[in-house]
């Protein structure tokens, strides 16, 4: 396996756990912090988290995309990742606080699929 692939590969594996993680926090941590009242004043993730989680996904996932699209042509993954994204930017910088859940949980299905489905794509084509 060329080094190019196995770097892509760890990349779009480390992307769909991010998105995995971002999944956790949230749909469980919000349910475990109301479920919890007495955890809410030890636990407080601050705002900056979600800018920092969108440092790290956006660059991770336009690479392994884009080097996805490169090696099997396909630009369906890479159109898919950016929607997942572009949902993820709204839910943690625009939304309302109500509808910010349901959209970032979108987003990072989204995100989520595109990596699967590039990473099939990827290895269907030998690349």
């Amino acid at each position: 396996m060329a080094t190019g692939t196995t770097r892509v590969d760890w990349v779009e594996r480390v992307a769909i756990g991010a998105s995995a993680a971002c999944l956790v926090h949230c749909l469980a941590l919000p349910l475990l912090i109301a479920a919890l009242p007495a955890l809410s004043a030890v636990l407080d993730i601050p705002e900056s988290f979600h800018l920092w989680a969108l440092g790290l996904a956006i660059p991770a996932a336009l690479f392994a995309l884009l080097q996805g699209r490169s090696k099997h042509g396909d630009t369906g993954p890479l159109l898919l990742g950016l929607v997942g994204l572009t949902l993820m930017v709204l839910g943690a910088l625009v939304v309302a606080e109500t509808a910010e859940t349901p959209v970032t949980v979108a987003g990072s299905l989204l995100l989520a699929g595109a990596h699967l489905i590039n990473w099939r794509r990827r290895h269907a084509c030998g690349c």
